[in-house]
């Protein structure tokens, strides 16, 4: 096969190289529904639920799981040339994370196009372009069109200008087959995992907040204890930046901003004499921004500064500690005030108070929960396996290296 070069690398001769705007039919943003002042006239933020929702790229980053901003009818109406339906390719395209890209979501209210990203439509195959914009190639191409420092950001002119490979829409449509399928087991690994998420948790609400094995009422020999009855609290060290690298040497280190994707970023050669070592399954907090507690679900890491894990005390007691926790995290995170980020630190778990049940009640509630658990681990890690073999497929197909006809599925 024979190669040509383009901006982003070599691809197959046979590929067409065209500016975005030649092959899209849409390139639109919230600015393009009028002015900042008509904008900030019709459209007004609302916390309570209503009928329209603004996609946001920290809707994305929660997993479009809650905490959206809505919009009242004619607020959605007004916002007619960046309304959403559902499936749509989305690009932050100010701030830090310019040049995030991913898919509308379906939920269950009407949508529409938050500040800060574009939204864009293809007369080809919109998910070929999905992954080519999600791609090295694609990343790099958004990159060389950032402007600024202090706010990273493009304009929809540069990206409109900007150039894409065209490939045959036969091998399109074969290279969307090939990451597709990953991507499909992927996100039913995700739904098993939520659904598994959902039954601990309504076990544990009929068991502990309800009662309902217990006659409706708290058993009276449960005492009143605080969270070192069922979990010891192990703290990250502080690993010095200076020695993080992002070539894979050494062992990944979490961070925060990785406990949400569980996906390593940066890694370290530093071997901390305070150090410790997360593993598969341990339940992990961030102690900065929001507080939600994760079973971790991928290999052996470093625990940085400002992330922790709840050690918990009973072989099986994984569950129990998530959801007794869940709600005393999420407490502390809705009562702080703060002009920045809001903190949690010891004396905030110092202060946690629970009734602990009788060992024979821990015990039964183990052994339905504890297999779920387990169950949640094997999907996360085979999750990850799987987005390996994507991402590592993924530049190879976008440069036609790999012949798409020889690859069975």
């Amino acid at each position: 096969m024979k190669y040509k070069e383009t901006p982003f690398g070599c691809v197959p001769e046979d590929w067409n190289v065209l500016p975005i705007n030649e092959i899209t039919s849409l390139v639109t943003d919230y600015v393009a529904n009028g002015s900042f002042a008509s904008l900030a006239e019709n459209v007004k933020y609302k916390e309570e639920k209503d009928v329209a929702v603004l996609i946001r790229l920290v809707d994305y980053n929660r997993n479009f799981d809650g905490d959206f901003v809505y919009i009242d009818e004619h607020a959605y109406e007004f916002l007619s040339k960046s309304k959403l339906y559902g499936g749509e390719i989305i690009i932050s395209n100010v701030g830090a994370n310019v040049g995030t890209v991913f898919r509308c979501p379906y939920l269950p209210y009407k949508m529409s196009l938050a500040p800060n990203s574009i939204m864009v439509k293809f007369k080809g195959s919109d998910e070929f372009y999905y992954y080519w914009l999600r791609s090295p190639f694609g990343q790099h191409m958004l990159k060389s069109i950032v402007t600024g420092s202090a706010q990273p950001k493009f304009n929809k002119t540069n990206f409109r200008d900007m150039l894409a490979p065209v490939p045959p829409r036969k091998v399109q449509d074969r290279i969307v087959t090939i990451l597709r399928t990953l991507d499909d087991k992927i996100e039913v690994n995700k739904k098993i995992n939520k659904n598994l998420l959902q039954q601990m948790e309504s076990l544990y609400k009929a068991w502990f907040t309800d009662f309902i094995p217990f006659g409706g009422s708290r058993p009276s020999d449960w005492r009143k204890s605080d969270i070192y009855s069922i979990a010891d609290i192990i703290y990250g060290a502080p690993f010095s930046s200076k020695l993080f690298n992002t070539d894979g040497e050494g062992i990944p280190i979490i961070r925060i901003r990785d406990l949400r994707d569980q996906a390593f970023v940066t890694y370290t050669t530093e071997n901390h004499p305070k150090g410790h070592l997360i593993q598969p399954g341990d339940i992990v907090v961030g102690m900065d921004g929001e507080f939600r507690p994760y079973i971790w679900g991928n290999t052996e890491a470093w625990l940085n500064q400002r992330v922790c894990i709840f050690n918990n005390k009973r072989p099986k007691g994984k569950a129990f500690v998530l959801f007794t926790i869940k709600p005393l995290l999420y407490r502390i995170e809705q009562t702080q005030v703060a002009t920045t980020v809001i903190h949690i630190g010891k004396k905030d778990y110092d202060a946690f108070e629970l009734y602990l049940p009788d060992s024979n009640t821990l015990d039964q509630f183990d052994e339905l929960t504890s297999p779920m658990i387990d169950q949640i681990v094997v999907n996360r890690l085979e999750n990850k396996r799987l987005a390996t073999l994507r991402d590592s497929l993924l530049p190879r197909l976008m440069s036609g290296e790999l012949d798409v006809s020889d690859i069975d599925l």
